[in-house]
């Protein structure tokens, strides 16, 4: 039986960007970060209902591609905020790259306000609302 979402793994190419990125910046939690013997380091950041699985080679990584519509594969990563236009005004005044500004959610049965942004190595992050219907 299915008890919740654990965590998605993803390549970065420098772990400390990464996490403070993802912790300083989106508020997530550093659960984990160790170096492996091969030289990879890993850290599990918690999101609050999953986790995201960071590797980052001893050599680097080059940065993401962004998944074309008509291929396979996950094209963003979403984090819930109360106020996406707050986080937005916090992400931008650090100078993170935007793709996307504030706007309404066309799925509006799902989402009030979204926005996007990229993180240090270019993977697209939507910050969203949850609609009236989903708050909790």
């Amino acid at each position: 039986m299915l008890k919740s979402f654990e965590h998605v793994g993803m390549t970065v190419s420098d772990m400390d960007r990464t996490v403070d990125f993802y912790c300083g910046l989106l508020g997530l939690s550093l659960v984990l970060r160790k170096t492996m013997a091969n030289g990879m380091q890993v850290a599990f950041l918690d999101a609050g209902g999953g986790m995201l699985e960071v590797f980052a080679p001893p050599g680097g990584a080059s940065r993401a591609v962004d998944v074309a519509e008509d291929t396979a594969g996950v094209r963003h990563l979403t984090f819930h905020f109360d106020s996406v236009d707050e986080v937005f005004a916090r992400l931008e005044q650090a100078g993170v790259e935007i793709k996307e500004r504030p706007r309404f959610a066309v799925h509006s049965e799902m989402l009030n306000k979204i926005a996007f942004v990229r993180d240090p190595d270019g993977i697209i992050v939507e910050l969203a609302e949850r609609s009236q219907s989903r708050q909790g």
